[in-house]
C-alpha cells in the first residue's frame, strides 16, 4: 500500500452519517486502485471497509445496473475535502488531477460511528460528497485540525483542476433513490 487518502464516506441511503475514512491504497492496474479503509491512522486503527477505485473509461463500461453502486471523485478531489497528509503541495495536486476523474465504490463493513464494539451487521454501500453544505465543516475542521492540512488552502492550489462531468449513472443518491444491502434468509442451493 503506498497512497494514503483521507477523506469522508457517508451511507448511500443516509446523507447525515459522515464517516472519516483512511484509505491506504494501491494500484492494481493502470486503471484501478484498491484500498483498505481504517477509522484512524495510528496503531489500534480499525479496519472499517474498502474501496476500488477505477478511471472514467472503465466506469463507462461498466453494465447499467453496477453504475449506481459508484460515486464520482470530481467533489471530493477538487474541493480539498480528500487530501494526502505529509505529501508535498505540489505532487498531491498531481494526484488529485489523475483521481478527479475516477469513480469508487466503497463498502464499509463496521459502523464505527453508531459505537459498535465490534464489526456488527451487513456492509454498507458508502458515496462521497458532490458539493458543498452537504458534510458539516466542523468535521473538516477537526480532521485539518489533527491531520495538520487545510482543506481551504487544498482548495485553492487545486483551483487548476477542471471539474470534470460527472459519467451518467455514478452518484444515484442524489436522485433520491440508491442501493444498499439488506440481510434475508435463502435456501442453500445444493449440487
Amino acid at each position: 500500500m503506498d497512497l494514503y487518502l483521507n477523506g469522508f464516506h457517508f451511507y448511500a441511503d443516509e446523507l447525515g452519517r459522515a464517516v472519516e475514512a483512511h484509505h491506504y491504497c494501491t494500484h492494481l492496474t493502470e486503471e484501478m486502485h484498491q484500498c483498505v479503509i481504517f477509522d484512524g491512522n495510528e496503531a489500534g486503527a480499525r479496519l472499517i471497509g474498502i474501496e476500488y477505485i477505477i478511471s472514467e473509461r472503465l466506469f463507462r463500461e461498466l453494465p447499467e445496473e453496477e453504475k449506481p453502486l459508484w460515486h464520482s471523485h470530481h467533489y471530493e478531489t477538487t474541493s480539498g475535502q480528500l487530501v494526502m497528509p505529509g505529501i508535498p503541495e505540489a505532487v498531491e495536486t498531481v494526484a488529485m488531477r489523475q483521481l478527479s476523474t475516477t469513480y469508487g465504490k466503497t463498502w464499509h463493513t463496521w459502523q464505527v460511528d453508531r459505537g459498535d464494539a465490534l464489526p456488527l451487521g451487513i456492509p454498507q454501500l458508502m458515496m462521497g460528497f458532490t458539493a458543498d453544505g452537504q458534510l458539516d465543516p466542523a468535521r473538516t475542521a477537526e480532521r485539518d485540525r489533527r491531520l495538520g492540512t487545510d482543506m481551504a488552502e487544498k482548495r485553492r492550489a487545486r483551483a487548476e483542476i477542471p471539474v470534470p462531468q460527472v459519467a451518467p449513472g455514478a452518484n444515484a443518491w442524489e436522485g433520491g433513490q440508491t442501493p444498499q444491502l439488506r440481510l434475508e434468509q435463502v435456501p442453500v442451493r445444493k449440487p
